[in-house]
């Protein structure tokens, strides 16, 4: 069972807060260090220092962690083009070592489009269909050979399709709760699918879409399946009460929606997950000055379910 950190830079983070977070997320052990792809805080708060570029951070990271895998959950596809985010991945993922993953969705928070003036597509899954095609195809042409693409959206011309990444493949991660055309695109690129911040219950329905449409396409592997869910865990009801308030949640909610409470409940509610067929899971970690909370949970959560 792999536990890796996840991180929402947006709600107020500089690199150094996130090299901080990422080096505690090798030395204790845990398998990755992801963050998401936002430019505008979400909610309350002013999100000072700012927003940090997730690629540029990822950058930063391959060059100063030496053994976790680094990702992104999820890159919004509206961002950048296909074949500049191609260049960026492969760059990063030379840089790193060969340790990235890549999760790739079609943008969703209008607002920080508005903010920043990019433009806001109403086609997006469509979109998203041809830059996963688009970037696929340029990481897996061989060297020597040109690539073209004639979409409806993205056109490319006797591409050279370099740099290439340091591996072949770099894992591709697709996820969401859409009933049809998310599990057919996970069915054809994705090497992970993850189910973000669902029930048990629901992530069990959307894991067998999954599998039925990688069926129907004909695939021989398995997918990795994979949840991401927001994390508070304590040694006693005070410090769980104490974590939730530090993120403006409720302890019950958190229980109800997240992995929150004991290490002994925890582990428990990841179990269940498992049932489920999830064997990775993503803890959003929201507040990132709490570096205590991740050697809690490398103590006594990690060994139980690793």
């Amino acid at each position: 069972m792999d536990l890796r950190i996840f991180t929402e830079p947006q709600q107020g983070a500089s690199y150094d807060t996130l090299l901080a977070v990422a080096k505690a997320t090798e030395d204790l052990g845990f398998d990755a260090f992801f963050r998401s792809d936002h430019y505008l805080v979400m909610g309350d708060g002013d999100g000072l220092p700012g927003p940090t570029d997730a690629w540029i951070t990822l950058a930063g990271l391959a060059r100063e962690t030496s053994r976790i895998r680094l990702g992104t959950l999820m890159t919004a596809g509206t961002f950048r083009l296909p074949g500049v985010l191609a260049i960026q991945v492969a760059q990063v993922d030379r840089m790193s070592g060969g340790r990235v993953e890549f999760g790739l969705g079609a943008g969703w928070y209008e607002a920080e489009h508005t903010a920043y003036g990019i433009p806001f597509p109403k086609e997006k899954f469509d979109r998203l269909e041809e830059q996963l095609a688009v970037i696929t195809g340029l990481w897996n042409t061989p060297i020597g050979e040109t690539f073209d693409f004639d979409g409806t959206y993205y056109q490319l011309k006797d591409s050279p399709a370099l740099p290439k990444p340091a591996q072949s493949p770099v894992p591709v991660l697709v996820g969401g709760m859409g009933a049809k055309r998310t599990p057919e695109l996970a069915a054809r690129y994705a090497a992970e699918f993850n189910v973000p911040f669902a029930s048990v219950e629901d992530t069990g329905r959307q894991i067998e879409r999954v599998r039925a449409a990688a069926k129907a396409a004909g695939r021989t592997d398995e997918l990795v399946y994979s949840n991401a869910l927001v994390v508070a865990v304590g040694k006693d009801d005070a410090e769980v009460a104490r974590r939730a308030a530090a993120i403006g949640r409720d302890v019950e909610e958190l229980k109800a929606n997240g992995l929150a409470g004991s290490p002994a409940e925890v582990v428990d509610k990841i179990g269940r997950y498992a049932e489920q067929g999830s064997t990775r899971f993503y803890l959003q970690v929201l507040d990132l000055s709490d570096l205590e909370h991740l050697e809690l949970i490398a103590a006594q959560v990690k060994p139980q379910v690793g």
